[in-house]
């Protein structure tokens, strides 16, 4: 492909010069051609801007990691560069913008990201100094790779394209604001916007400027517009309508057995940071921390060597000095949350942290028929157990108990296993009978609750949009969408995985970063 050679031939000349000069001057010494890419406007177009000082330009950018504005600022500030590139004048970032959407062509942004990106490359490989150059991270199309996953090569970029926007294709549809048919935005340019902000980690003000700059300003709704939006969707509908989202994620990939077996899943609760005033704030509650506030969610979510989606989310409403909430019944969140997930799969055994130690959480788990594996908080009952143990050397016992609420009883099991940390015993509370041969090996299953923590680490860092909105509809909408993103990016990458031969693994195949960019993407084409 000739262009893709004269790309490459920009790239080396560039790469050369640098060693002993800065980059613009590197720009200023080049003189390839660029005759292997054609101008989409035509001769007659009114585009008084060189075509060749465009692509330079482009290039340039892609390189440093400039914004249009960062390199229209640089222009202005420097003359001596606008000549440098060909300019007759300083171009605007409106001028920019449209030549990337309408003059260039998919060759010619090819072209531009193949010298950039090869620059790039060979400036940190060869340790060139040159501290204009951009991160080598964020222009990398593959992630590292461990010895034992799968090859990244198996995958085109046009396979990860097409099945990120499969995915997008059975997300977005069932999430209704209940806004006015005549309304300026329909529903979906909110959830491009949503989509935008996670991508790029900004809040809304800054986020909803950004994206009236890539798609225009009577495209994009204003950050003000946003908020109005988002506090329309009705908590339970949002949360009916993530549960409809999953069900249609789940139905393409229905033909997979292991989605016919009975899964393990993990309840946990996580925690989003709230600073300000309490007072008429009911959903906001106390943490562990001393002082501490935030808005509270729980989480059901596969876990184990199935695709690791989550199920269902449920909003936490704790009783805090500052508000009139009833005592928070966790039990009944645990019901909501098995009950909704119940829909999708089949659920063997649940596991939770001990957080959920209650008996009426064992219970109610045991009135949904499954199975369910939680570390007890040590009583003096179970202390006494755990002298006796000491004294008779004992590493692992069983003790047999029971549960009796207004909802039900049923026969359980303490089962005293030696702690995973190499300190002192564990003690689990199971509906399961578990006999003290196997009590050891069968405690080691809670140990795939880490996915769970790694899955909240990825929601909050690659897909959770920021804000400092008080509101917690803002909150509610902004972590629900974030979860979706994630279960997005697990999908795509498990319909990646189910096109190649061998053993389904835990590692993702494409990042999380890569696949909110490929959906943000294939909604927002690149400037």
């Amino acid at each position: 492909m000739r262009y893709l050679c004269e790309a490459y031939q920009i790239g080396i000349a560039i790469r050369n010069n640098l060693p002993e000069t800065d980059l613009v001057t590197a720009f200023e010494r080049l003189d390839q051609s660029i005759d292997a890419i054609e101008d989409e406007y035509p001769a007659w177009h009114p585009a008084p801007l060189s075509f060749r000082a465009m692509v330079l330009s482009f290039i340039f950018m892609e390189i440093t990691g400039d914004s249009y504005a960062a390199f229209t600022r640089r222009l202005t500030r420097q003359p001596e560069v606008t000549t440098i590139f060909g300019f007759g004048r300083v171009p605007d970032e409106s001028a920019f913008s449209r030549a990337w959407r309408n003059r260039f062509d998919n060759a010619v942004q090819e072209y531009v990201q193949t010298a950039a990106h090869f620059v790039v490359k060979e400036v940190h490989d060869s340790d060139i100094p040159a501290p204009e150059v951009r991160p080598k991270a964020e222009i990398v199309d593959e992630p590292p790779v461990e010895e034992d996953s799968v090859e990244n090569d198996h995958f085109s970029q046009d396979e990860i394209v097409q099945t990120t926007r499969l995915a997008r294709d059975h997300a977005f549809g069932y999430f209704e604001s209940g806004r006015a048919d005549n309304a300026s935005y329909e529903d979906t340019r909110f959830f491009e916007l949503q989509t935008f902000m996670g991508m790029v980690r900004c809040g809304t003000a800054q986020g909803a400027a950004r994206f009236q700059y890539r798609r225009g300003a009577e495209y994009g709704p204003h950050g003000d517009t946003h908020l109005r939006a988002v506090k329309q969707f009705d908590s339970e509908n949002l949360v009916d309508g993530f549960n409809e989202t999953t069900d249609r994620l789940l139905s393409v990939i229905a033909s997979e057995a292991s989605f016919r077996r009975p899964v393990t899943a993990a309840i946990d609760i996580t925690t989003i940071p709230y600073y300000g005033d309490v007072e008429e704030m009911p959903m906001v509650s106390g943490t562990k921390d001393d002082g501490g506030r935030a808005f509270k969610f729980a989480t059901l979510s596969i876990i184990g060597q199935n695709i690791p989606l989550i199920l269902a989310v449920e909003p936490v409403r704790e009783s805090s000095e500052w508000d009139e909430n009833s005592s928070n019944q966790i039990h009944r969140t645990v019901r909501r949350l098995v009950r909704r997930a119940k829909e999708h799969v089949p659920i063997e055994t649940v596991l939770c942290d001990r957080e959920f130690d209650s008996i009426r959480v064992f219970q109610t788990l045991s009135n949904l028929d499954v199975n369910y594996l939680i570390p007890k908080r040590v009583s003096s009952s179970e202390r006494d157990v755990l002298e006796q143990m000491e004294e008779d050397d004992q590493e692992v016992a069983v003790e047999s108990a029971s549960v009796h609420v207004e909802s039900g009883s049923h026969p359980m099991r303490l089962l005293y296993v030696p702690s995973t940390s190499g300190e002192g015993t564990a003690v689990f509370a199971t509906n399961l009978r578990v006999g003290p041969e196997e009590a050891e090996s069968f405690c080691q299953r809670y140990s795939r609750r880490w996915q769970i923590e790694s899955e909240y680490k990825s929601i909050k860092g690659d897909f959770l949009a920021k804000t400092s909105s008080k509101d917690y509809r803002v909150r509610l909408f902004y972590f629900v969408f974030a979860i979706l993103l994630y279960n997005i990016w697990r999908l795509t990458d498990f319909l990646l995985k189910a096109g190649v031969d061998g053993e389904m693994d835990y590692a993702p195949v494409l990042t999380a970063g890569e696949c909110v960019e490929l959906v943000a993407s294939s909604l927002i084409p690149h400037d």
